[in-house]
């Protein structure tokens, strides 16, 4: 009987898991012993893993694209009618498959960076193979024993049950890989930060080195959050973006984390503080980022985007324990090592600014977790499941995001160490005066609420920072090269990558305040019905219901409604909501959402039912300056790429120096 995909990925998987228990195996003893082929060792190890991964997910891959339905996890996930991309992207649209992708994604990034740091970091390169392998063999044993891809069925079927209708939908293809890259990314800054405390290496040496890597988890889970809140815009048909969601909130704790985890280490660089402040925050990072994994696959908590019960959910609870005590225990062990090289010097200084930030962020995350964990604490206690919705998260974390923001106008302007009266009074006076006019502006034009008011002055303040720091910046440049000013702009951000793509980060994180606050505190709802060529309004918009089509697609057919709209301005267009019935999923519509954009405002129709006569029912909203939200993260995201971005390589010239006979010549760089 010849070999299937299905036989070929799953012992994949089990020589993964054999060649992971040896990478930890001899990279803790070469770590402890400082034998150096056992560190070689381990590294191969680890090598091995993302190869037998690698090929574990090409044998799934090839089950979904040949329609294997003798799969089980093909099967339950996939069927003929689907568009091929959405039969690719069901390889992790299931509990199997994206456990299988967080492993894959961990041994890839981990075999990168044990190439790339293996120089460099020699002396704690065993021990964080054995931390990075000690996660993979985790994942590895839950693949082959727990819940794996590769279970069969007595037979083959005819064909597959299909993606859940949610799913069927472009965001399929980006949001997932994206968010559980994010997860299975934030191991690499956690394993190196535990093998310098295992090694007793806690100088900043392993920080410089993985700040990249750090960079690197929090751009992808950055990416999976505003990938997220589009498509649930656009899919779910609520009209909002982000409801405060358990899995929701499991992506973005350890995004908080790692947020407040990349500002502390900017102190440590330059001032040697927050050690362990800084450890214990990448620390609750990877634990917030198994958390997540925990919540959204062992069905733990409703949510719309979890699971259904599983057998791993004890599997992870009892790995996020052994993480959580094994780290707490290093750490504790350490404590000694990491005192603080220097001290706080004035209120008035960068490094107060950044470690209220990190307490504001931290505070987020604190909220943001009790919210979501309080559920499952209250049916634990009292036997009562009690819920936690969004008005909760917006009264705790809305004044702490909007210190937040006011802060990121602050930190940047204030210098190291200590400011004085002057350099307040030098570099505070064009952001104020314009969050001083923006304020007068946004008065005018008949805004009453302070709240809003706020935090729109607030994200005007922060954006004024940015473009007066690029501004002062480019400035001094071309004073001192005579560059033109496009030229001298370009390189200023080419010599501090760091320092100006971050400010590009805040200018991102400022623009999509401003949508977030006018969608949140101006958005207009209507639900009504129409009967057949009749015409309702919402804003500044007329409705007219214009009658019901159908439509067939692949493996579903369409209703949807046809609706004129007409705004204050005459102009006019037609938009078709609908809801679309999947063959397998009969009793499981999906809304077709329409949303047209004019003016920074969307106007967001959902069909929510018919009649038999013609007449429709729809929810319409009117979402001002979501726009901006989307716009705000393209910008937030070159500016991570920005930071990411390899700095220029410098060839050191060589001479020979010939010596005395007595010794070989020697190269010295000069």
């Amino acid at each position: 009987m010849p070999l299937s995909s299905a036989d070929l990925g799953q012992g994949a998987v089990l020589a993964a898991l054999v060649a992971a228990a040896c990478a930890v195996t001899a990279g803790f003893l070469g770590g402890r012993t400082g034998d150096y082929r056992l560190v070689l060792a381990a590294r191969n190890g680890a090598f091995a893993v993302a190869g037998m991964l690698t090929l574990a997910a090409i044998s799934l891959l090839l089950a979904f694209v040949n329609h294997d339905y003798s799969v089980q996890y093909v099967a339950d996930h996939s069927s003929r009618s689907m568009p091929p991309q959405l039969v690719i992207a069901a390889f992790y649209s299931g509990q199997e498959g994206s456990l299988l992708f967080w492993a894959l994604g961990l041994s890839i990034l981990a075999a990168v960076a044990i190439w790339r740091e293996q120089h460099r970091l020699h002396h704690l390169l065993g021990y964080a193979i054995g931390v990075l392998m000690s996660v993979e063999a985790f994942f590895l044993f839950i693949l082959g024993f727990v819940s794996g891809p590769f279970n069969r069925l007595p037979g083959a079927l005819p064909d597959g049950q299909g993606l859940n209708p949610l799913l069927y939908d472009g965001g399929m293809l980006i949001h997932p890989p994206f968010l559980l890259l994010g997860y299975a990314s934030v191991a690499v800054p956690y394993a190196f930060a535990m093998s310098a405390l295992l090694a007793g290496h806690t100088d900043a040496d392993w920080m410089r080195a993985t700040r990249r890597y750090s960079l690197l988890a929090w751009s992808f889970l950055t990416a999976g959050n505003l990938l997220g809140a589009w498509w649930a815009y656009h899919v779910l048909g609520w009209g909002g973006y982000w409801g405060w969601d358990p899995v929701e909130n499991s992506a973005i704790m350890p995004w908080l984390a790692i947020t407040a985890y990349i500002h502390g280490v900017m102190v440590q660089q330059r001032r040697g503080m927050l050690k362990v402040w800084n450890m214990s925050l990448v620390i609750a990072a990877f634990a917030l980022a198994v958390q997540g994994t925990f919540v959204v696959r062992s069905g733990v908590i409703t949510s719309v985007h979890s699971f259904a019960q599983s057998a791993i959910g004890p599997y992870f609870f009892g790995f996020l324990a052994i993480v959580v005590i094994f780290s707490v225990a290093v750490l504790l062990h350490r404590l000694p090592h990491l005192k603080d090289e220097d001290r706080f010097e004035s209120l008035a200084s960068r490094e107060t600014g950044f470690l209220l930030n990190n307490v504001l962020l931290t505070s987020v995350a604190f909220a943001t977790y009790w919210g979501t964990v309080f559920p499952i604490l209250s049916e634990a206690i009292r036997g009562i499941k009690a819920t936690v919705g969004p008005p909760f998260y917006q009264q705790v974390n809305g004044p702490l995001l909007l210190l937040l923001l006011i802060l990121m106008g602050i930190g940047p302007l204030l210098p190291w160490r200590r400011a004085t009266g002057r350099q307040i009074q030098r570099s505070f006076v064009i952001p104020m005066a314009i969050a001083g006019v923006a304020a007068t502006l946004l008065v005018i034009i008949g805004l009453r609420t302070p709240a809003a008011i706020l935090a729109l002055v607030a994200a005007a303040f922060a954006a004024a920072t940015v473009g007066w720091e690029y501004w002062r910046g480019g400035r001094a440049r071309m004073r001192s090269t005579a560059e033109a000013a496009p030229i001298a702009l370009a390189r200023l951000i080419a010599r501090a990558r760091p320092r100006y793509g971050g400010y590009l980060v805040h200018l991102g994180v400022a623009v999509m305040a401003v949508g977030i606050v006018n969608s949140s505190f101006y958005q207009q709802a209507r639900e009504f019905t129409l009967p057949l060529g009749t015409t309702g309004s919402v804003g500044r918009y007329s409705l007219t219901n214009q009658g019901l089509f159908e439509t067939r697609e692949p493996g579903a057919h369409v209703v949807s409604a046809r609706v004129r709209v007409t705004d204050s301005e005459d102009r006019a267009w037609t938009l078709s909501p609908g809801k679309v019935f999947h063959d397998n999923f009969t009793n499981q519509p999906a809304s077709r959402i329409a949303i047209e954009t004019t003016r920074l405002e969307d106007l967001y129709l959902v069909l929510a039912g018919w009649g038999d006569d013609g007449s429709i029912s729809i929810v319409a909203t009117v979402n001002p300056m979501v726009v901006l939200i989307w716009a705000g993260g393209w910008i937030l995201l070159i500016g991570t790429l920005v930071c990411l971005w390899p700095e220029p390589t410098h060839v050191v010239p060589t001479v020979t120096v010939p010596m005395p006979r007595a010794a070989p010549a020697a190269t010295v760089e000069v």
